[in-house]
């Protein structure tokens, strides 16, 4: 298992109490498997401090309004490209089939598009499998980062972490054709019911894994025992509520 992505998968995941309890333990985890570089250990830094030190409910705020508010922040990767489109729904379908071929049963509330149930699916690969998955949305990843970067965000690192992890580099004009699209305003909430009036598909029964807490997020030090043992079977990151 590569626990580098793991981690990721936490980091971008709802804000919870484990999460920041856990955050030494995410911390050293990156530190021995050494597979980022110094550089993208330190940029992430202040996201690890802060998911350590800050109020929870001022990280919940501030996950909220970026992620589930803006959407043209969106953790889900295939609104990028198709929206709400049946095309979306046909990929969600086949990604949902790759994750099972690798023992993954997504009960998960979450799509299977979501960012940290993607990166969950890449800790079970090998490197090189984990690179060449990473490779195809690599792109909208970019344009995340981007945006993150122009909020002055300290969740662009782990954005930029993943570019660091990927085997090619990004085409920057596919990149930039993403960032045509205006960053909405969270902030207008008539625009915002509008653009998300369409309910979630939900894959699975809908069921949080075992060991998640209220919220439904596992906790880091379940997740965390995962990482020593074979992973065949075991669920991808559930969702919050």
């Amino acid at each position: 298992m590569i626990t580098t992505y793991k981690v990721l998968s936490l980091l971008l995941s709802y804000p919870t109490r484990e999460i920041s309890a856990g955050i030494p333990e995410l911390r050293e985890a990156l530190a021995q498997e050494a597979l980022l570089s110094d550089k993208a250990r330190r940029d992430l830094e202040p996201m690890l401090s802060s998911l350590e030190n800050d109020d929870i409910y001022a990280l919940q705020e501030m996950y909220v309004h970026l992620f589930d508010r803006t959407k043209t922040l969106s953790l889900h990767l295939f609104e990028h490209v198709h929206g709400e489109g049946r095309d979306r729904g046909m990929a969600m379908v086949n990604l949902k089939e790759i994750y099972e071929e690798k023992g993954i049963d997504f009960a998960a509330k979450e799509l299977p598009d979501y960012v940290p149930a993607f990166l969950e699916f890449l800790s079970m690969c090998s490197e090189s499998e984990a690179q060449d998955h990473l490779n195809s949305p690599l792109h909208i990843l970019c344009a995340l980062k981007e945006r993150l970067l122009e909020k002055k965000s300290p969740y662009a690192a782990v954005l930029a972490a993943l570019e660091s992890l990927a085997g090619q580099k990004v085409k920057p004009e596919e990149v930039q054709e993403l960032l045509k699209v205006p960053t909405d305003d969270p902030d207008d909430l008539e625009a915002l019911d509008e653009a998300w009036e369409d309910a979630a598909v939900e894959f699975g029964p809908g069921a949080a894994p075992d060991g998640a807490t209220d919220d439904g997020c596992p906790k880091v030090s379940n997740i965390l025992e995962q990482m020593k043992f074979d992973p065949a079977g075991a669920p991808a990151s559930a969702a919050r509520d």
